[in-house]
């Protein structure tokens, strides 16, 4: 994991609600992918550029047409993140591009089932205090 170049696309997800007669259009990003990329960051910046300017977000590709382009403006940021506004049937959205690598992983744990003897006694007793909640070290 010394060297795990990824690629990070995420799409602005926006909700429109309304409350007390207002329209509120939220906006939301989603990670919807992460592609990893055999190679050095430079592949990896590579791979975001052509993302940026290839991907089509799941919005505009369920009513796209055989032969449909969307109009697309991708912007690269001083941090080396793109940012890219697509356009397409009267239906605008954007995505982000961006690089990262992968530092850290750690799968789901689970406890082992608690016998009937542990269940009676967190009855009696109980829950389980909760954990320590994060705090920097001093």
């Amino acid at each position: 994991m010394a060297d795990d170049w990824y690629v990070l696309i995420e799409e602005d997800t926006r909700v429109t609600r309304r409350a007390d007669g207002v329209e509120l259009k939220l906006h939301r990003w989603a990670l919807v992918a992460s592609h990893p990329v055999n190679g050095p960051k430079e592949q990896a910046l590579a791979v975001a550029e052509d993302a940026a300017l290839h991907y089509l977000p799941a919005l505009l590709a369920r009513h796209a047409r055989p032969g449909d382009t969307p109009a697309r403006r991708a912007f690269l940021t001083p941090g080396g993140v793109w940012l890219v506004w697509l356009r397409q049937h009267q239906r605008e959205c954007h995505i982000r591009v961006s690089t990262a690598r992968l530092v850290h992983t750690q799968e789901e744990g689970h406890p082992l089932p608690r016998t009937l003897k542990e269940k009676l006694r967190n009855v009696l007793e109980g829950p389980d205090p909760s954990p320590v909640p994060w705090a920097p070290k001093d």
